[in-house]
């Protein structure tokens, strides 16, 4: 079987099925400079500039810099830049599946042996976009870092050795700014990447002309990413599609539908310069992000994080596993639906139709068959999750209905349960689970819950619920702590499931029928 690249898409017929890719590519400039070869990167924002591309918008190819010392550009090369993009999953209830070949990448270039050639493209007019994904750690002030190195240590130091030769080529032109797009998960990341590139720039000395430049000609956007991308199928899904498609592909990846890439540019030359972003609705350019960070932190995260401690507990692994659970699907549904969305809708700022139209793709992507979440996995850091996440919920049901939210306080009564643990002769923590065995604990409160499990659940309760340090205020809503109480003592003396299914049909109010 052949490998693909240029020389076998000349001579292939490819399945009716496959989007091949665009015919000019050899022809469109280089418009993108992306850091980072990461499959979040390659399944996000190489996908809406190829479809760009395929439409005849963007017309633009990306440069890719690899900055890490781990792994090769060897299968870039023989494959020209190539990949297939398998997206599987559901969409508005529905199964579907899209393959294409993604050709928006024109070269990959390693920053430790061809910093110079990547330097080179600084030079080049058209290109105005900047992309990066180089891990939260990737955005942060290196005192040591050298932009005349060949090439600086940090991401912020490359970025500005690159910007600092752009203004060498053509001055304080407004019109060779670039568009800085960070899809890096930390709050504000383009702004914090301005102050760090900023503060580099000061360093170096580098002259007033320049600081002013790069402040007023480039904009550095804060984004929101959000696309489900597990990078290569399993080893039989791939050599299965493989046999399907006709040829050989190591780059070959799979994402779900879902697809969000939040832009922040207040800026009208951010939306000119950016003109890929017409091509798809998943990708939003706004002048304030803020409500899709509340969408997805609340109506995703939240839902994850109210579910995973009974999931864990009922002895389900997946969540794709608990949304062909009858019970267990029903708890989440009716969580999001009557629980979470007019949580989020009393908060202001976000409408009843389109939270729950996001709240309709959350259940899609819960759904999403191709995809292997653990439960498990979305406990890391339980107690930090449950503040960041699920605290304002909990408070903005209160100020809207004035009572407790039933099901908010079974999955806060189930974390309580799941920290119930003990400490390893390796240090872990392990919770256990009749009849099912050890879990892992993995948050930075454990120690606290072991000591607190001590206590008896009407003191452990109350002593949570009022410890400000957790929660950086006192959860003393009106009969939550008793709703709580109630639930964790149906969850530690009764069967998981048993429970929550009394608690979706309404069957209880704190007594096991």
């Amino acid at each position: 079987m052949e490998r693909l690249n240029n020389n076998f898409l000349q001579k292939a017929v490819l399945p009716v099925e496959v989007q091949g890719p665009v015919a000019n590519r050899e022809e469109l400039p280089v418009k993108v400079l992306q850091f980072g070869t990461g499959v979040l990167l390659r399944g996000l924002p190489d996908y809406f500039i190829d479809k760009a591309n395929r439409q005849g918008v963007f017309n633009g190819r990306i440069v890719v810099v690899k900055s890490t010392s781990s792994g090769k550009t060897d299968s870039f090369e023989e494959q020209d830049g190539l990949y297939t993009l398998c997206v599987k999953g559901i969409d508005n209830g529905k199964e579907v599946e899209d393959i294409s070949i993604n050709a928006s990448i024109k070269e990959v270039l390693a920053a430790s042996d061809r910093w110079n050639e990547i330097l080179r493209y600084a030079e080049e007019p058209q290109l105005r976009v900047v992309i990066s994904n180089t891990t939260e750690v990737g955005i942060s002030y290196d005192e040591d870092d050298d932009i005349m190195l060949s090439p600086p240590h940090s991401y912020p130091g490359k970025l500005l050795a690159f910007l600092y030769k752009r203004f060498q080529r053509f001055g304080n032109d407004e019109e060779a700014g670039m568009v800085i797009l960070p899809t890096e998960l930390i709050s504000d990341n383009g702004k914090k990447l301005k102050e760090v590139v900023l503060r580099l720039a000061k360093r170096h000395q580098l002259s007033a002309t320049f600081l002013n430049w790069l402040e007023d000609a480039n904009h550095f956007c804060n984004t929101l990413v959000d696309r489900i991308v597990p990078g290569k199928l399993p080893y039989d899904e791939h050599q299965k599609m493989q046999e399907r498609l006709g040829y050989r592909d190591e780059l070959m990846i799979m994402a779900e539908p879902f697809r969000l890439w939040a832009i922040e540019g207040k800026d009208p030359k951010v939306a000119e310069i950016l003109s890929f972003s017409t091509v798809d609705d998943g990708l939003v350019i706004s002048e304030d992000i803020t409500k899709f960070k509340e969408l997805k932190l609340r109506l995703l995260n939240g839902t994850h994080t109210f579910s995973c401690g009974l999931a864990v507990l009922a002895g389900c692994e997946t969540v794709k596993a608990a949304m062909t659970d009858p019970v267990l699907e029903t708890f989440v549904k009716n969580l999001l639906m009557e629980e979470i969305v007019p949580a989020v809708v009393s908060r202001g700022g976000i409408e009843a139709r389109e939270a729950t139209i996001f709240a309709e793709k959350v259940l899609d992507r819960f759904r999403n068959q191709s995809l292997d979440h653990k439960w498990i996995n979305i406990t890391l850091n339980y107690t930090s999750k449950m503040e960041m996440r699920n605290v304002a919920l909990i408070k903005s049901f209160y100020e809207a209905f004035g009572v407790a939210p039933e099901l908010m306080a079974l999955g806060f009564a189930a974390y309580l349960r799941f920290m119930k643990g003990k400490r390893s002769i390796d240090n872990s923590y392990k919770g256990y689970i009749n009849n099912k065995g050890y879990y892992t604990i993995n948050d930075e409160q454990a120690s606290l819950f072991e000591g607190l499990w001590h206590k008896e659940p009407a003191q452990l309760v109350e002593t949570v619920i009022y410890d400000q340090r957790l929660w950086k205020e006192k959860l003393n809503f009106p009969g939550f702590k008793e709703k709580v109480l109630s639930y964790l003592t149906l969850l530690k003396d009764n069967d998981v499931m048993k429970v929550v299914e009394d608690v979706v049909n309404n069957k209880t109010h704190g007594q096991l029928n």
